[in-house]
């Protein structure tokens, strides 16, 4: 039977593009079983120690799923639109050099819980309603370090906006574009009052929907240079985090316990909240910001719940550059509603 080589881009993932397929000397060419061209290639088998620690987190059971469903649904892996049900099998097999156990039903070991989630539904109800400083609630501070350095954003752009609204015919100056004075910060996503950071958005039209403009009024958009940063990325922990950077079963079992923690802190960052509860459904998220930054990171990324680029909450300002200030008009603004 002839070689068959496969690519990162076949399974979309973190770890194996960047840390294990350079260290398997892959050749160059297109790829057998997604198409791409001018990719890394090796056999499919040279994978089989990493994807048989990631098997042993799953166990056989009648009424469960198939492995390639699960590592699609708890990884996101063979996600390249290629990747359909038969050709990621297909590989699976390959990898493990079986092609029973591609077609055998599986669950999720219950030797592996998370608590991350409950405590923090626990801990954020008693942040806002109960105790603000002195909480009795805690959770595994530790645990919660170890996963945000697994959240490491990946190469982030030099390049941000921040705008504001026009309140008059005189462009804003770029030294009236930064993060407000430490007496005039009002709480915010992140921040606390009177600790300011400095809210950016990855594209104009980012940081325009993030001010919350109405139609015909003009934005002052600034650019903002930020060099090399360390920032925690919550916008996708599922597509982020990599099993195979692990080396132990029990690892990836905990990892995957783990992962709708993660989901629901980047949910804390993203949801829409009223202005008029503001001061209070933002102290879940500002405690959250607030550990990020004494755990050593310079930001944070957050989805944008108002448009399609991503935020940055950068917790010290002096560390962007500002550039030129443009203005947008706002032609048109979108609302999406649904029955309650």
């Amino acid at each position: 039977m002839e070689k068959r080589f496969c690519c990162p881009e076949c399974f979309d993932d973190r770890g194996l593009r960047e840390d294990i397929f350079p260290t398997l000397n892959p050749t160059k060419g297109k790829c057998d079983f997604c198409g791409t061209v001018g990719v890394s290639l090796i056999e499919p088998s040279r994978l089989s120690p990493w994807f048989e620690l990631l098997v042993n987190v799953y166990e056989p059971q009648n009424d469960g799923k198939l492995l390639v469903e699960w590592m699609r649904d708890d990884w996101e892996l063979f996600t390249h639109h290629a990747m359909d049900l038969a050709h990621s099998k297909e590989l699976l097999g390959e990898i493990l050099d079986n092609g029973d156990v591609v077609r055998q039903r599986f669950v999720p070991s219950p030797s592996y819980v998370s608590e991350g989630l409950a405590k923090w539904e626990t801990l954020r109800d008693e942040m806002m309603y109960k105790n603000r400083w002195f909480l009795d609630v805690t959770i595994d501070e530790a645990r919660l370090r170890q996963l945000l350095d697994l959240l490491l954003a990946p190469q982030l752009p030099e390049q941000w906006f921040r705008a504001r609204i026009q309140t008059d015919d005189e462009l804003f100056t770029i030294d009236k574009m930064g993060s407000p004075p430490k007496r005039r910060a009002s709480h915010g996503r992140a921040n606390p009052a009177g600790i300011p950071y400095l809210y950016l958005g990855s594209l104009p039209d980012t940081a325009a929907s993030e001010v919350r403009p109405h139609t015909g009024e003009v934005a002052c958009v600034a650019e903002f240079y930020v060099p090399d940063i360390r920032a925690v990325d919550l916008r996708h922990p599922r597509k982020l985090v990599s099993p195979f950077i692990l080396s132990d079963a029990s690892e990836i079992g905990q990892l995957r316990a783990d992962l709708p923690f993660l989901e629901r802190l980047g949910e804390e960052l993203t949801r829409p909240v009223l202005p008029q509860g503001a001061a209070i459904d933002y102290i879940p998220s500002q405690y959250l910001c607030e550990f990020i930054k004494k755990s050593g990171f310079d930001g944070v990324i957050y989805r944008s719940s108002v448009s399609e680029g991503f935020n940055l909450a950068l917790f010290d300002p002096d560390k962007a550059t500002g550039g030129n200030v443009s203005l947008y008009n706002v032609v048109k603004v979108s609302v999406d509603v649904r029955r309650a």
